[in-house]
C-alpha cells in the first residue's frame, strides 16, 4: 500500500523493530504487517491551562493562560512517548500530545504556584505580565523540558483573578478607596485652585513689577545710548577738528616746503645760469685772446715779408678773371706812365665768354 505524510510531520519508518526512513514528509509503499511509523509534528503546538492557587495571605486565586511548545528532537520524543500512528488512519494509538502537554503544564503548574504562594492577593493579581516574563525565562532553563526535547517558544498569562466574594470584597474595598480618592481630589483641587488663584494673582503682581522694572531697565538703556551717541558724537567731532587742523598743517607746511623748494630752485637756476654766463664769458675771452693771438701771429708774420711776396701770395689760387682785372687796375694807376698799350678784340672777347 502508499501512504504520503504531510511536510510538517516528522515520521520515522520502522519495519521489523527496525528503523529504516526518518525525514519530514515522507511517501513509501509498505507491508502493514511489518511496518509502523512514529509520527512527529514539527509544527509549534498550544495548549491552555488554568490553575486554582493559594496566596500568601491564603485567599484563593485562579491563574489562566497559555503556552506554545515545539519539539526539537523528534527521535529522543518519540522514545519517551508513544507516537506511533495507524497507517490506514493516521491516527494515534496513544495520546501523546496530551501526555507531552500535560508533562510541561505540570512544570508551568509548579512554578506559578511557587511565585503565588510567596505573594499577598493585591500582588498577585497585579503581577500578570511579571510572572509570564519570569516563568518564560525560567522554562528555556529547565533540564526537564531540555530532556523532553522539546523547546518553549511562547509564554502567557491571560489573567489572574479572584473568587467571586473576594472579588467583591476587593471591588467594596477599592470604591472606598475610589471614592476616599476622590474625596482628597476634590479637596486638593479646591485648595490648588485656591492656590492656583493666589499664585495667579502673584505672577500678575510679579509681572507689573517685571513690566516696570523692564519699563526702568529701557529708559535706563535709551538714557545710556543717548549718552553714548553724544559722547561718539563728540568724539567724532573733535577727531574732525583734529583731522581739519592737522590737514590744515600738513598743507601749510607742504606749501611753505613746496616754496621753499621754488624758491631753492630759482636759486639754484640763477646760480646755474650766472656760472653758464661766466663760463660763457670766460669762453669769449679766451677765443678773442686766441683770435687776437692768431691775428697778431699773421700779421707779425706778414711784416717780415716783402711786398712782393705779399703780391704773391695774394694771386694765389687767385682765378684768372680776377688777377687780369687787378692786372688792368695796376694799369690804369700806372697810366702817365704807359706810352702806348694795345689790347686786341680776341682778348676781350675771351675775358667776357668767361664771364
Amino acid at each position: 500500500m502508499y501512504i504520503k505524510f504531510l511536510p510538517n510531520e516528522y515520521v520515522i519508518r520502522y519495519k521489523k523493530g527496525k528503523q529504516i526512513a526518518a525525514g519530514r514528509g515522507l511517501s513509501f509503499y509498505y507491508f502493514d504487517k511489518s511496518t509502523s511509523v512514529a509520527v512527529v509534528p514539527v509544527s509549534v503546538m498550544d495548549t491552555d491551562f488554568i490553575f486554582e492557587e493559594q496566596t500568601e495571605d491564603f485567599q484563593n486565586v485562579t491563574v489562566q493562560g497559555q503556552l506554545a511548545y515545539r519539539v526539537t528532537d523528534y527521535e529522543k520524543i518519540a522514545e519517551m512517548l508513544n507516537f506511533t500512528a495507524d497507517l490506514r488512519t493516521k491516527k494515534y494509538y496513544d495520546e501523546p500530545l496530551k501526555k507531552l502537554s500535560k508533562r510541561i503544564i505540570n512544570i508551568v503548574d509548579v512554578l506559578i504556584k511557587n511565585r503565588v504562594s510567596a505573594i499577598g492577593l493585591t500582588q498577585a493579581i497585579q503581577a500578570e505580565r511579571t510572572f509570564a516574563g519570569e516563568i518564560f525565562e525560567e522554562l528555556k532553563s529547565i533540564e526537564e523540558v531540555r530532556l523532553l526535547g522539546v523547546e518553549v517558544t511562547g509564554f502567557s498569562i491571560l489573567r489572574i483573578s479572584a473568587n467571586n466574594e473576594t472579588h467583591r470584597a476587593l471591588e467594596a474595598r477599592t470604591r472606598e478607596e475610589i471614592q476616599k480618592e476622590s474625596d482628597d481630589a476634590l479637596y486638593e483641587r479646591r485648595n490648588a485652585s485656591i492656590e492656583q488663584e493666589r499664585k495667579v494673582k502673584e505672577n500678575e503682581l510679579n509681572t507689573e513689577i517685571s513690566v516696570e522694572e523692564k519699563k526702568k531697565q529701557i529708559r535706563e538703556t535709551e538714557i545710556a545710548t543717548k549718552r553714548m551717541i553724544l559722547e561718539k558724537e563728540n568724539e567724532l567731532e573733535r577727531i574732525r577738528i583734529n583731522a581739519q587742523t592737522e590737514q590744515a598743517r600738513i598743507e601749510t607746511v607742504a606749501n611753505a616746503e613746496r616754496e621753499q623748494m621754488r624758491i631753492d630752485a630759482q636759486i639754484e637756476i640763477e646760480r646755474k645760469r650766472k656760472e653758464l654766463a661766466e663760463m660763457r664769458l670766460e669762453n669769449a675771452k679766451k677765443d678773442a685772446d686766441a683770435e687776437a693771438y692768431r691775428i697778431g701771429a699773421v700779421m707779425d708774420a706778414y711784416n717780415r715779408l716783402s711786398p712782393e711776396v705779399l703780391v704773391a701770395l695774394a694771386t694765389l689760387n687767385m682765378e684768372p678773371e680776377r688777377m687780369i682785372a687787378a692786372a688792368f687796375e695796376k694799369l690804369a694807376a700806372n697810366s702817365e706812365k704807359i706810352g702806348t698799350l694795345n689790347i686786341t678784340p680776341d682778348l676781350l672777347e675771351s675775358l667776357t665768354a668767361k664771364l
